[in-house]
C-alpha cells in the first residue's frame, strides 16, 4: 500500500508481538537497497518514512494516540477458539509458539451479538474503527463467508455503514483451523453456517456436515469477500457509537441503523444522535411546564418565523398530547351550548356530546352564555367545505366552530378569511385544525392559513391546532401544538392540561423537536430582529368566555409560565430530578433504536402484574384489565368522568389530594373533603372514613398509598386493610393510587402491603377497587412518566374503553418500561436496585435536613416517611411583614408570592396542598437547587423574623 499509493503514513497493528518484529524486519528488507541505502520514491521519501508497526489489540494503539485515519484495512480471525480459556491468557513475546500462532486463526468472545457467528472480533474492530475514522474514510475488511452473506453484511449495515462488495471468491478451509466451535453454535441455535463440498459446488452445507465430511477425508471450502464500508451520516453515527461505548455497552445489540428507505435513515439517525447526546449529558430527565417543553416551543416558533415568516413567539404556543385532547379540553373550557365540529374530528369526543339532539332554544340564538355543565356540550357535525360551514353558522349560530379546510381551500387564504369573518359576525370562536397540511420540510408547500398569519395578527377569537403525525419512523408517535394570540385561552389551556393529563410526554416533544432542529439548522440565523406578536389578554367581549367555575377549578395550578421565565429556584413541581441510573437511559435508548419490535416486547402488562403482586400483594387473578397511559393523571381523569356518569360522590381525605381536587372541580364532579388532623399527620383513619361515609350515596373513595402525596406519610398494611374493609361496608368504589410510592425511607418493610383479599366478594355489589400506578417514582425515570390502572369492575373497564382521548404511551416507552419493570421485579440488576436505594437515602437525608431548617426558621413541619415531598406551615410568619417593605401582613394566601418575590423561591401553596395553611416542599431536586432552596428559606427568615 505504501509503495502503490504513497500515503502520508501506514500503521500496521497486531496483537502478536512476534508478528510485529517480523514486520519490522520485512520493512527494512523492502526499504533498503542491497547497499543498505534508503530507497526513495519520487517524493523523496522511503518506506521507513511512511510505514510503522505497533503491538495493539485491534485499534487500541490508534485510540490511545488519538489518531484519525482515512482507511482501515483488516483481516481478522472469525472462529471462536475451541479452548475458551486460551484467549484470556496474557499475550507476550515469551508465550508458546502454539498460542501465538493461534492468534491468527481464532478469537475469543467479545461481548457482541455477533459472537454467535464467530464475528465478535470483526464487530469490535468495526466499532473501534467508527471512533477513529475520518468522516470521509472507509473500512475494508477481508471476510470469510462461513456465517452467510446476510449475517456478514448486517454486521456493518446495522452500525450505520453503506456497504460495497469489492471482490469475492471461494477458498479452501484452512487445515489448521478447527471448525468444531461453529458446529457447537449450530447445535445451540437455529443458525446454519455456509460451507461447500470442494471449490465448485453450488449448494451450501452446514458446519456439522462440513466437519463430518472433512473428517472423512473430504475437502471443504467457504466464500471469501472483501467489503468496503463507508459511514452514512458519519458525524451522527460517531455520536451514537461514542454514547454506546461510554458505559452503555449493554444496549449495543439493540442498535439497528440499517434502512431500506433512505428517507427513514435521514430522519432516524440524526434523532438517535440527538438522543444519545441528551442521555449522555443529562443526569436526569427534565421537568417540563404544563405548557410544554421550552425548547420545543422555541423550535416551533422559530420554524414559523423562518419558514413561514410569522412573527410568532413561544408564548403563543402550548403543547398537548394530541389534537383530540386539545379539542376536548377547549370545549370543556368554554362549555358551549352548541358547537359545530368537523365530522372527521368528532370521533374523539364523548359519545353523549354527539348523540344528544340540540335543544330548540340553542339553535339560532346568539347568547354568549355557556351550558350548565362542560359534561353536557352539544356537538353538531360539520362538513369540510368552508361555504357549507358558513351556511350552518348562519342558521345554527353555534358558539364554537372546530373545523378544517378542504385541500383546494388551503392553497389560498380566502377560505380562512371567510371563516374568520363569518364566526366574528355571530360571536363564535373558531378552532382550525391544519394537522394534515403542515409539512416538516425544507421546502414546505403553499399553506393559505400560514400565509394569512404572516401578514395579519391572529384574531383573539381564532385558534389554530396542529397535530404532528407525519414522520417517517414512528408512525403512531403524536404530539400537538396550539397557536393563538389569546393569552387568556393559552393560559387556561395549559392549566387544563396540568389538571386532565399532567404533562405531555417529553419523548414525543424531543422527537419532533429534533425534526424542527434539523430544519432550522439549514437556515442562516436571523440577522434582523423582526417585530414579534405577543399574546394579548382578552377583554370582556361578545364571544363565549371561560366560566367562573372553570376558572376557579384551574386556580390551584400554580406553575404555568407561558413567558418561559421560571423562578430562579423551583421547589414546586412533581418530578424527581435525582440522578437517573444508567439502566434507565439504556432502556430509553433501546426503545427508540430497535427496529421490528414484536407486540410482546412492547406489552408491559405481564410485568405490571408481577410488580403489583411482589410490591403490594395483589394477586394476578384480581385484575381483569390493565389500561396504560402517558400519566396516571390522565387515567384518574377518566375515573372521575365515570363517577360523574354514575352520579357518584368523590371523597378526598384532606392532605392526600393536591391538584386532584382541581380535576373534580374542572369536570364538575360532586366531591367532599374528608377532614383529617395534624395529630394524625393528616392521614385519614378508618374511624374517620367510617363516620364520613355515613349518608353519602354512591361514594367513590380516593386513597393514595403506601406513600401519601404531598405529606410523605405512609399507610401500613393493617391501616389500608381496615380502610378497605370500611369502604366495602359502604359499597364504595375505591381509587387506590400507588403512583407516589416506591421511595419509602424505612427498611423494616412495615409499609409493605399484602392485598390478597382486595377482590373478595362483598354483600354490597358496588364495592370495587381501581388500582392506579405511575412508575416514574419507583423506576426513577424522572420526567418520563408512565401510568397504568389495574381493574376488575365493569364500571371501571367501561370508563377506560370509552375514552378516545386517553393519551396512550408510545411503543418505545412501553418497551422501556417493560424492560425496567422486569429488572426491578426480578431484583437481578444491581444498577437499578442500587440506584433505588441511593435515591431513598438521599431523600431521607434531605427530609431530615429540611425539617431541621424549617423548624429553625419558624415553620411547623409534618415529617415525611417516604416520597419526594413534605408539608409545613409558616406559623411564626403569620401577621408579620417583610422588613423595610410596605407589604400586607403575611398569611396563607400570600406566603408563596412573598417567598417568590423576595427570594426567587417557588413552593406550592396551601391552595395546592388542600391543607389549610400548609405549603409543599419538593425534595427530589438537584444538589444545587436544594442548597439554593435552603439559603432562600434562611434569607426569608432574616427578612421577616
Amino acid at each position: 500500500m505504501a509503495e502503490r499509493w504513497l500515503p502520508r503514513k501506514v500503521i500496521g497493528l497486531d496483537i502478536n508481538p512476534r508478528a510485529i518484529k517480523v514486520a519490522w524486519v520485512n520493512l527494512y528488507l523492502n526499504a533498503l537497497s542491497d547497499d543498505g541505502l534508503s530507497v526513495l520514491d519520487h517524493e523523496g521519501k522511503s518506506l521507513l518514512d511512511r510505514v510503522e508497526f505497533h503491538v495493539s489489540d485491534l485499534l487500541a494503539y490508534c485510540r490511545e494516540q488519538n489518531l484519525t485515519m482515512d482507511l482501515i484495512v483488516g483481516c481478522i480471525p472469525q472462529i471462536l477458539n475451541p479452548d475458551p480459556t486460551a484467549m484470556s491468557k496474557l499475550v507476550s513475546e515469551n508465550a508458546s509458539e502454539e498460542f501465538l500462532y493461534s492468534l491468527s486463526n481464532y478469537c475469543g468472545l467479545q461481548g457482541f451479538v455477533e459472537d454467535q457467528f464467530g464475528l465478535g472480533l470483526v464487530a469490535r474492530a468495526t466499532e473501534e474503527g467508527i471512533s477513529i475514522i475520518r468522516p470521509t474514510g472507509k473500512l475494508i475488511f477481508n471476510i470469510g463467508g462461513r456465517p452467510g452473506q446476510a449475517v456478514t453484511e448486517r454486521l456493518f449495515s446495522r452500525r450505520g455503514f453503506h456497504i460495497k462488495k469489492l471482490w469475492q471468491t471461494r477458498v479452501n478451509q484452512a487445515a489448521d483451523t478447527d471448525i468444531l466451535a461453529l458446529v457447537e453454535i449450530e447445535k445451540n441455535t437455529r443458525h446454519r453456517f455456509e460451507f461447500f463440498m470442494g471449490r465448485v459446488s453450488e449448494e451450501p452445507i452446514s458446519a456439522r456436515t462440513a466437519w463430518a465430511f472433512l473428517k472423512s477425508g473430504g475437502e471443504i471450502s467457504h466464500g471469501l469477500s472483501v467489503y468496503e464500508c463507508r459511514l452514512r451520516m458519519p458525524n451522527q453515527v460517531k455520536t451514537i457509537s461514542k454514547f454506546l461505548n461510554n458505559g452503555f455497552h449493554d444496549t449495543r445489540g439493540a442498535l439497528d441503523l440499517s434502512f431500506k428507505d433512505e428517507a427513514v435513515a435521514e430522519e432516524k439517525i440524526p434523532f438517535l444522535a440527538h438522543l444519545a447526546r441528551g442521555l449522555e449529558d443529562l443526569s436526569y430527565f427534565p421537568h417540563e411546564s404544563p405548557a410544554g417543553s421550552c425548547r420545543f416551543r422555541n423550535l416551533i416558533a422559530g420554524f414559523m418565523r423562518i419558514y413561514h415568516h410569522i412573527p410568532l413567539t413561544p408564548a403563543s404556543v402550548v403543547i398537548l398530547p394530541s389534537r383530540a385532547v386539545a379539542i376536548e379540553n377547549i370545549l370543556r373550557l368554554y362549555s358551549p351550548r352548541l358547537a359545530l365540529v368537523d365530522a372527521a374530528l368528532t370521533r374523539w369526543l364523548p359519545k353523549k356530546w354527539i348523540t344528544a339532539l340540540p335543544a330548540q332554544a340553542h339553535i339560532g340564538t346568539n347568547s354568549i352564555g355557556s351550558s350548565k355543565s362542560n359534561n353536557s356540550v352539544t356537538v353538531v357535525e360539520a362538513p369540510r367545505r368552508s361555504d357549507l360551514v358558513v351556511q350552518l353558522l348562519k342558521n345554527l349560530k353555534p358558539q364554537i366552530v372546530v373545523t378544517s379546510l378542504a385541500d383546494y381551500e388551503m392553497r389560498t387564504s380566502t377560505a380562512f378569511e371567510l371563516l374568520l369573518n363569518a364566526t366574528a359576525s355571530i360571536g363564535a370562536r373558531l378552532i382550525l385544525d391544519m394537522s394534515e397540511y403542515l409539512e416538516l420540510s425544507s421546502l414546505p408547500g403553499t399553506n393559505g392559513v400560514l400565509q394569512y398569519l404572516s401578514s395579519h395578527p391572529m384574531p383573539l377569537h381564532a385558534t389554530v391546532i396542529c397535530g404532528l403525525l407525519k414522520n417517517q419512523v414512528y408512525s403512531d408517535l403524536e404530539v400537538a401544538f396550539v397557536m393563538s394570540e389569546n393569552r387568556t385561552l393559552l393560559n387556561a389551556l395549559a392549566k387544563a392540561g396540568d389538571v386532565t393529563y399532567g404533562r405531555t410526554a417529553i419523548s414525543s416533544q424531543f422527537y419532533y423537536g429534533c425534526l424542527f432542529h434539523e430544519l432550522l439548522s439549514f437556515q442562516l440565523p436571523e440577522r434582523h430582529t423582526n417585530e414579534q406578536r405577543l399574546p394579548r389578554e382578552e377583554e370582556a367581549s361578545e364571544y363565549i368566555s371561560i366560566s367562573r367555575s372553570t376558572a376557579e377549578a384551574l386556580s390551584g395550578v400554580e406553575n404555568v409560565n407561558l413567558d418561559q421565565r421560571p423562578p430562579t429556584i423551583c421547589m414546586d413541581f412533581d418530578e424527581n430530578l435525582l440522578q437517573v441510573p444508567a439502566a434507565v437511559k439504556v432502556s430509553v435508548f433501546e426503545g427508540f433504536a430497535r427496529q421490528n419490535i414484536s407486540d410482546d416486547e412492547i406489552d408491559p402488562r405481564p410485568e405490571i402484574l408481577e410488580y403489583l403482586e411482589s410490591t403490594f400483594g395483589v394477586p394476578h387473578s384480581y385484575t381483569k384489565e390493565i389500561f396504560l397511559s402517558d400519566t396516571s393523571t390522565s387515567l384518574f381523569t377518566k375515573l372521575v368522568l365515570a363517577c360523574v356518569e354514575e352520579n357518584g360522590t368523590l371523597v378526598f381525605p384532606m392532605g392526600s389530594c393536591g391538584t386532584l381536587v382541581s380535576v373534580a372541580k374542572f369536570l364538575e364532579a360532586d366531591f367532599r373533603i374528608l377532614p383529617t388532623k395534624v395529630s394524625d399527620s393528616f392521614k385519614a383513619t378508618a374511624g374517620q372514613i367510617d363516620s364520613f361515609l355515613t349518608g353519602i350515596k354512591k361514594p367513590w373513595m380516593y386513597i393514595p398509598g403506601p406513600t401519601i402525596n404531598p405529606t410523605g406519610q405512609l399507610y401500613t398494611n393493617s391501616e389500608i386493610s381496615e380502610i378497605l374493609s370500611i369502604c366495602k361496608k359502604y359499597g364504595a368504589r375505591v381509587i387506590l393510587n400507588t403512583s407516589f410510592s416506591g421511595l419509602e425511607y424505612s427498611e423494616n418493610g412495615s409499609w409493605k402491603w399484602d392485598l390478597k383479599q382486595i377482590g373478595t366478594e362483598s354483600e354490597n355489589s358496588t364495592y370495587a377497587v381501581a388500582i392506579l400506578g405511575g412508575l416514574s417514582t419507583g423506576l426513577m425515570t424522572g420526567g418520563i412518566e408512565f401510568g397504568f390502572s389495574a381493574v376488575a369492575d365493569a364500571v371501571f373497564i367501561e370508563a377506560f374503553k370509552d375514552a378516545p382521548t386517553l393519551s396512550r404511551p408510545h411503543g418505545t416507552l412501553k418497551y422501556s418500561i417493560k424492560k425496567l419493570l422486569g429488572l426491578l421485579v426480578s431484583q437481578k440488576f444491581d444498577d437499578l436496585v442500587a440506584g433505588l436505594e441511593v435515591q431513598k437515602k438521599i431523600l431521607q437525608h434531605r427530609a431530615e435536613q429540611l425539617c431541621k431548617l424549617l423548624k429553625e426558621c419558624g415553620w411547623d413541619v409534618v415529617e415525611p416517611l417516604g416520597g419526594t415531598s413534605m408539608v409545613a406551615t409558616p406559623s411564626a410568619f403569620y401577621g408579620k411583614c417583610v422588613k423595610g417593605e410596605s407589604t400586607e401582613a403575611l398569611c396563607s394566601e400570600n406566603i408563596r408570592d412573598a417567598l417568590l418575590k423576595f427570594t426567587d423561591l417557588s413552593i406550592s401553596s396551601s391552595s395546592w396542598t388542600g391543607i389549610p395553611n400548609y405549603c409543599r416542599f419538593m425534595l427530589g431536586l438537584t444538589d444545587e437547587v436544594f442548597a439554593a432552596s435552603c439559603r432562600a428559606l434562611l434569607r426569608f427568615k432574616e427578612l421577616v423574623l
